[in-house]
C-alpha cells in the first residue's frame, strides 16, 4: 500500500506559502544585494575618477602638532601626509620642542600650528622675529575662545573652522583671519568596497553632550525601534540608557578606521552638532554662535552614506539639503526623515552617492591646505 510521505501530506495551501515566502525572501536577497552592489559599484568609481591636483610648492614648512593626542592626532597625521603632496620640505615638531629653533635649522618659510593650545606664544612671537610666518589652523571654534583669543594675535596668519569667528579674531587685533574648515582625509574616511562587516540601519558616533540629549530623548525609543545605534563617552546621561545596553556603547573612543567602517556599513548616520552655549564644557563666555558644520559633515559623506543633520546656518555652501545631505531642525522631524529615508533606498543611495562625489570634488584637505597656502603665498 502506497504511503504520502510527511512532506507530500502538507495542505496545499502551506505549501504555496511556504513556497510564496521562499521566492519573497530571495527576491528580497537579490535586491539587496544589488542594491550593495551598484553602491560600491558607483562609490569605487568616484574614488579613482580623475581629481583636482594641486602644484607642489617650493616651500619648507615645518607643522607644530595639536600636542593633545587623541581625537586630534588623526588630524595631524591627515595634515602631515598632505602638506608632502604641496610642499618641497615638510618638518614636523611637538608643542614641547624648541619649535623657534627647530625653525631656523629647517629654514621653514611657514610655521603651520594645529589648535595652539600647548604651544607658549613665546615661540611663536620668537619664530616671528626671525622673519619666519606663522599660520595657526584652529580647531574647536567658537566652543574655546576664551582661550584662543589669547593666542590667536600672535600669528601672521589666524584660520578658523567658524564662519561667526572671523570678526571676533579680527577685532581682537589680528590682521589676517581666514575660514577654513576642516575637511575628509580620503585615506582615513572611504567607502568600504565589498560589503562592510558592519551592518546597522542607523549609527551616531559621538559624544554626549546635553544638547544632543535633550534633543534625542523624546524620540529615543522610536530611533531604537528603528534600529539606531550609539558609541561614544557620557551616553549613561541619557535616562534611557539603562533600557539600551545593547544599543548604545559608552566610554570608547573610536578611530578613523573603526569609523568609517561604522558610517560605510549603516544606512544612516545621524549628525547633530554640539552646542556653543553649555557652560559645562565650553569656554565660551562672549556667547558666540555657530553657523559652519563640524568636521563630521565632511567624513560621513566620504563613506557613502546617506547623512542627516541638523541644520546650521553655512551648511548648504558645502552639501545641497535634499540632495547632498538630509537636515533637521526637530526631534519629530528627524524621526520622520529616518522612516522615510529607511524605506526609500534609491533616493538614500543617490544622495549619498552625490555626496561622496561632492567630497571628492571640494572639501579634501588637498583642497583646504592648497586654500590655505594660497592665502599665505599667492
Amino acid at each position: 500500500m502506497f504511503v504520502h510521505s510527511e512532506s507530500e501530506s502538507v495542505p496545499h495551501t502551506l505549501e504555496g506559502e511556504v513556497y510564496d515566502s521562499r521566492w519573497k525572501g530571495r527576491e528580497a536577497g537579490l535586491k539587496d544585494g544589488f542594491d550593495e552592489g551598484y553602491l560600491r559599484g558607483r562609490a569605487k568609481a568616484i574614488m579613482e575618477a580623475p581629481h583636482t591636483s594641486f602644484p607642489i610648492r617650493p616651500l619648507n614648512v615645518l607643522y607644530v602638532s595639536s600636542g593633545k593626542g587623541f581625537p586630534y592626532s588623526p588630524i595631524d597625521e591627515a595634515i602631515i601626509a598632505t602638506l608632502h603632496t604641496l610642499a618641497t620640505g615638510v618638518s614636523v615638531a611637538e608643542p614641547g620642542q624648541p619649535v623657534s629653533e627647530l625653525a631656523v635649522n629647517v629654514s621653514a618659510d611657514l610655521v603651520l600650528v594645529l589648535d595652539g593650545m600647548e604651544l607658549p606664544v613665546e615661540e611663536v612671537d620668537a619664530i616671528r622675529a626671525k622673519g619666519i610666518r606663522t599660520a595657526i589652523w584652529l580647531t574647536d571654534d567658537p566652543y574655546y575662545t576664551d582661550m584662543t583669543v589669547r593666542t590667536a594675535p600672535h600669528y601672521d596668519y589666524v584660520f578658523t573652522l567658524e564662519r561667526n569667528c572671523l570678526d571676533f579674531y579680527r577685532s581682537a587685533g589680528c590682521a589676517n583671519v581666514h575660514y577654513l574648515p576642516f575637511a575628509a582625509y580620503v585615506q582615513h574616511y572611504r567607502p568600504t568596497l565589498t560589503r562592510s562587516p558592519v551592518r546597522r540601519e542607523i549609527s551616531f558616533i559621538g559624544s554626549a553632550y546635553w544638547n544632543r540629549v535633550q534633543f534625542l530623548q523624546p524620540i529615543i525609543g522610536g530611533l531604537i525601534d528603528k534600529g539606531l545605534m550609539i558609541n561614544g563617552i557620557w551616553w549613561d546621561r541619557l535616562p534611557e540608557y539603562a533600557s539600551y545596553p545593547d544599543r548604545i556603547e559608552i566610554g570608547k573612543w573610536m578611530g578613523p578606521g573603526e569609523t568609517a567602517e561604522v558610517y560605510s556599513g549603516s544606512k544612516i548616520v545621524l549628525n547633530l552638532h554640539r552646542s556653543p552655549h553649555d557652560a559645562s564644557v565650553n569656554n565660551n563666555t562672549i556667547g558666540l554662535t555657530a553657523a559652519s558644520p563640524n568636521p563630521r559633515t565632511f567624513e560621513i559623506s566620504a563613506c557613502a552614506t546617506l547623512q542627516i543633520a541638523d541644520v546650521r546656518d553655512d551648511l548648504s555652501n558645502f552639501y545641497t539639503p535634499g540632495q547632498e545631505i538630509v537636515t533637521f531642525s526637530s526631534p519629530n522631524e528627524l524621526l520622520e526623515k529616518v522612516n522615510y529615508y529607511l524605506t526609500h533606498e534609491t533616493e538614500r543611495r543617490e544622495i549619498a552617492l552625490r555626496a561622496l562625489e561632492r567630497t571628492y570634488r571640494e572639501h579634501t584637505y588637498s583642497h583646504r591646505l592648497h586654500e590655505m597656502l594660497s592665502r599665505i603665498f599667492g
